[in-house]
């Protein structure tokens, strides 16, 4: 956005040529499809910036524009990113950076963020440039939780004598998938049954009132999973 202000580019049109060359070392770099997809994000955004432009603005509060700005961002990113794409040429690089040097992609794409809010603070002033930097805050959020959705799944790890009790209740009444095998107890010596399932945030109550009825002594740990296929059935009526 600095750089369109002092060329006096039309913003739409300064991000579609200021992405190509970015492009160009992507196919090269990284592959066809990933460069296919990207550049479709990026005409995308370019005429979507143009046409944005010309309607005026819905609030006159800074700090408003930028809040929803950082949630309308996040959500369009986080969906490309989600499905395979990137947005610009500073995510092909980081990319490429990341393969041969010891940050991630997110580390190097926050620091080009630095580096440009800073150049908007010297351009602009600082307070347009700490606006900025809210929205980018948000924006990230929104990018994991987009990316995360909001059903957020939990794997289930339960040790416990009853488990083919409890197996058969979660896949009748939650219609989730249970993988079980044998364990032994590394103090008792005594053999029990392992369970693993993935349900989401919200069938977590259901299921530690399952494994409690069948078993009040039962072992049971709940991790956080970022993504999951497979593993949902159909739910049987139980009476």
């Amino acid at each position: 956005m600095e750089l369109s202000y002092l060329t006096k580019l039309p913003l739409g049109a300064f991000i579609f040529l200021l992405n190509i060359p970015f492009l160009v070392f992507g196919y090269k770099q990284i592959g066809k499809s990933f460069v296919i997809s990207t550049f479709f994000a990026v005409t995308i955004l370019s005429i979507g910036v143009t046409f944005l432009e010309k309607i005026p603005s819905l609030t006159s509060d800074t700090l408003l524009a930028s809040v929803f700005g950082g949630i309308i961002l996040g959500i369009g990113v986080g969906l490309i990113i989600r499905y395979g794409g990137s947005m610009d040429g500073t995510e092909i690089v980081a990319v490429v950076i990341s393969e041969w040097s010891g940050f991630s992609v997110g580390e190097i794409v926050l620091f080009f963020n630095i580096f440009i809010l800073g150049s908007a603070g010297i351009v602009f002033t600082w307070d347009r440039a700490m606006y900025s930097l809210i929205t980018y805050f948000i924006a990230f959020k929104v990018i994991d939780l987009t990316i995360e959705g909001l059903d957020e799944a939990k794997a289930v790890m339960i040790v416990t004598e009853k488990a083919d009790e409890i197996a058969e209740t979660i896949i009748a009444r939650l219609g989730r998938s249970v993988t079980l095998w044998e364990g032994k107890g590394g103090y008792t010596k005594g053999t029990k049954g392992i369970l693993y399932a993935v349900v989401s945030r919200l069938e977590i109550a259901k299921l530690k009132m399952i494994v409690k009825k069948h078993d009040e002594g039962a072992f049971v740990t709940i991790h956080d999973v970022y993504d999951v296929l497979g593993g949902k059935l159909q739910k049987r009526s139980i009476h």
